[in-house]
């Protein structure tokens, strides 16, 4: 890329905000210029930036004059009412937040698995970033659609506390200690104690008995992958970890697979590591994963119970390529071939 560009980030002092400013840098996209947004308790904070300090400004309804790309990652009420007045001011807007991915007239993309529905975003000049536990889903699910035809899904996740953003992860953190010191724990983020502890509940119920994140990664799934009766269902679980989410993912095909031939699919697929050896204890973890780019799939094993099945463990780190990562290649795509 020879031309730069105007680029702003909305809820630059989150967690997701702050990791779009870092991969920026780190992949060196070509920023003529980066103007960071926040809630006024942020304004006049210091982010750095290639070596620069830059001060965070209040978001406003007249911010976004001049800007070419905007990412979004404040939330659904913020990205609803700001969204569109930074499309209407000329931007393309990368929405991290679940306000329009269900949108008809706007793609929701991840780039490893369907890049060609970017040029969409012109219909609304706004582009959806997906769930974080969808895009490591998808990114599997799809070569191997691909090669076989997937039949069913099951997948449960087990999302760890940065998904619920900075509080969450302080509140991990404290109630580990509290715990040690056997002082009573203070529960403000989750609604049952987080440390040592696994709930089986992400976002609020609805009337089916899922919860929204549940449904987020069956119908997000379906429409990235241009599945719209795919046959999936889901389990979502906040497990006491700190950063990157897991899961696991029961899949029966339409064509039977060997493990070596699945293998062999996903270690030529796009952003998707094979890290499987149970010989030697190698299967993808949390710990290992974070702060990675790839996703991590292992302990890849024939489901005897049934036709044409398979298990996988999948690992990624929830706010790379979960978020931040995400947003910025399709940010590359659009500078690549659109804009």
């Amino acid at each position: 890329m020879t031309k730069k560009y105007k680029i702003g980030v909305v809820g630059a002092t989150g967690a997701v905000g702050r990791e779009m400013v870092s991969i920026l840098g780190e992949r060196k996209f070509p920023v003529e210029c980066l103007r960071l947004f926040a809630s006024e308790k942020s304004v006049g904070e210091k982010m750095t930036f290639c070596g620069k300090a830059i001060s965070v400004e209040l978001l406003q309804e007249n911010s976004f004059q001049g800007e070419q790309i905007v990412l979004f990652s404040a939330g659904g009420t913020v990205s609803q009412r700001f969204a569109p007045l930074a499309a209407e001011a000329g931007a393309v807007v990368i929405d991290n937040s679940s306000a329009f991915r269900m949108a008809e007239d706007i793609p929701l993309i991840v780039p490893e698995v369907n890049p060609q529905d970017v040029g969409q975003y012109k219909k609304r000049r706004i582009i959806a970033n997906p769930n974080c536990s969808t895009i490591q889903l998808v990114a599997v699910l799809k070569p191997l659609h691909d090669a076989a035809g997937l039949r069913r899904v099951v997948v449960s996740t087990y999302q760890s506390t940065a998904g619920a953003g900075q509080k969450a992860m302080k509140e991990l953190s404290e109630q580990v200690v509290a715990l040690f010191n056997q002082r009573e724990i203070e529960k403000r983020v989750f609604p049952h104690q987080i440390a040592f502890n696994c709930i089986p509940h992400i976002d609020v119920f609805l009337d089916n008995g899922y919860t929204k994140e549940e449904m987020k990664i069956v119908n997000e799934s379906r429409k990235i992958m241009g599945l719209p009766t795919l046959r999936i269902t889901s389990t979502a679980v906040r497990v006491p970890v700190f950063c990157s989410h897991s899961e696991s993912v029961n899949v029966e095909l339409e064509r039977k697979l060997s493990v070596a031939r699945i293998r062999e699919i996903l270690s030529k697929a796009p952003g998707v590591t094979v890290y499987d050896d149970p010989s030697k204890n190698q299967y993808p973890l949390a710990v290992e994963s974070t702060g990675k780019d790839d996703v991590f799939v292992g302990r890849i094993r024939i489901d005897e119970s049934v036709e044409n099945g398979f298990n996988l463990w999948i690992v990624s780190d929830n706010l790379r390529k979960g978020a931040a990562l995400n947003a910025v290649q399709i940010a590359e795509l659009l500078a690549e071939k659109y804009i």
